[in-house]
C-alpha cells in the first residue's frame, strides 16, 4: 500500500502526484492487492464519465468500480469530480488496499494511452490548485467541453457551482454531510446482511432519497438550474456528478432542445455514463450488471433438471 501524505499536511493535494510519480518512476511497482481480472474481453466505448467515488469513506463501493473497470475501456475517461472525500480525510484518515487498486486502475489506463480529465469537485477541491497541470497523464480541469461523434458538444463539470447550500451555506452543506455519512454507514451494514444472505446490492440511501419529496424537489431545481446554464453557453447539453442520481433529461432553452446528464456515483447508485462509438450516450448501473452476469452464471453452472418419468411407458 502507498503511504499518502499526512491529510492534514498543506500539501495534502500532492497526494495524487506522489502516486504517479511513483507508478512512472518504477514500473516495477508491487501490483494491487486485487489483480486485474483476465477472461472476457474488455467493453469498449469512446467515452467513460464517473463521478461521487469518494475514495477515503466507508461508503466507497471500491471493489463494484474495480469490477467495472477491469470490463471496460474507453478512449477518453473523465473523472467528473468527488475521486478522493478530503472532507473526510482530513477529520479521520482511511486508505484500504481497494480504494489504492482504484488509483492504480485510473494511472494504469493513462499509461496505456487513455485520455483522463480529471474536474474536481467540492469534496476534492483541494486538487483545484493544481488546474491546468498533468499528473501520470491525468489532466486536471476546473471543467471541459467534449465533442461527442454525432457532433454535439457538451459541457462537463461536477455541478456543486449549482448547489444553493454549497454556495451560500456551506456549514449547512458540512451538516449534511455528516448526516449523510451516518446514513452511508447504515448502508454499509445493509448490504453486508443482504451479502450473507446471498441477496443483491441495494441502497438505502438511495431508495430513501427518492421516497422524501423535499429531495425529489431539490434534484429536479437543481437539474433544471445546470441545464439552463449550458443552453447560456450555446452548447447541446451538460455532464455533472455532485448529486448522487444517474439521469437524463431534455430541458427547451431560448427554442433550443439542452440535455441534462448525470453520471451519478459510486457510493449509492454505481453507476457510469458511456458514449458508444457511434455518439449515442448510456447510463450504466453496475450492481444491475454484476447481477445479472451472476445470474447467468448460475444458470450455466446448475444442472438441467431430471424429466419426470412417463407413467404409460413405465405401465408397458
Amino acid at each position: 500500500m502507498i503511504d499518502l501524505p499526512n491529510p492534514d499536511a498543506a500539501d495534502f493535494g500532492s497526494g495524487l502526484a506522489k502516486i504517479a510519480d511513483i507508478r512512472r518512476s518504477n514500473p516495477a511497482i508491487p501490483e494491487p492487492a486485487t489483480p486485474e481480472a483476465g477472461g472476457p474481453e474488455r467493453r469498449k466505448f469512446r467515452t467513460i464519465w464517473i463521478s461521487d467515488i469518494h475514495l477515503g469513506t466507508r461508503g466507497c463501493n471500491a471493489d463494484m468500480l474495480i469490477d467495472f473497470l477491469d470490463r471496460t475501456d474507453s478512449e477518453i475517461m473523465y473523472l467528473v469530480g468527488d475521486i478522493v472525500d478530503g472532507w473526510r480525510l482530513k477529520k479521520k484518515f482511511y486508505w484500504p488496499p481497494a480504494h489504492n487498486d482504484v488509483v492504480w486502475r485510473i494511472l494504469k489506463r493513462a499509461k496505456r494511452g487513455t485520455h483522463i480529465i480529471y474536474i474536481p469537485g467540492n469534496h476534492d477541491e483541494m486538487f483545484r490548485q493544481f488546474t491546468g497541470l498533468n499528473f501520470g497523464g491525468i489532466e486536471i480541469r476546473r471543467a471541459a467541453f467534449h465533442n461527442t461523434a454525432d457532433g454535439r458538444r457538451l459541457m462537463v463539470l461536477h455541478g456543486d457551482e449549482f448547489d444553493a447550500v454549497m454556495q451560500s451555506h456551506r456549514w449547512l452543506a458540512f451538516v449534511g454531510d455528516w448526516t449523510y455519512r451516518a446514513a452511508m454507514q447504515l448502508n454499509v451494514l445493509v448490504n453486508a446482511v443482504r451479502n450473507a444472505l446471498g441477496k443483491p446490492y441495494w441502497s438505502l440511501a438511495k431508495a430513501a432519497k427518492h421516497k422524501v419529496k423535499k429531495s425529489v424537489e431539490f434534484i429536479g431545481k437543481y437539474e433544471e438550474v445546470v441545464a439552463k446554464a449550458a443552453g447560456e453557453r450555446g452548447v447541446d447539453g451538460v455532464v455533472c456528478g455532485h448529486i448522487h442520481t444517474a439521469e437524463f433529461r431534455e430541458f427547451e432553452f431560448a427554442g433550443k432542445s439542452v440535455e441534462y446528464w448525470n453520471d451519478g456515483d459510486w457510493v449509492e447508485g454505481c453507476n457510469a455514463l458511456v458514449e458508444h462509438e457511434d455518439g449515442r450516450m448510456e447510463i450504466l448501473n453496475w450492481a444491475d450488471e454484476m447481477s445479472q452476469r451472476e445470474a447467468a452464471l448460475d444458470k450455466q453452472s446448475s444442472p438441467e433438471p431430471e424429466a419426470a418419468p412417463d407413467p404409460a411407458k413405465e405401465a408397458a
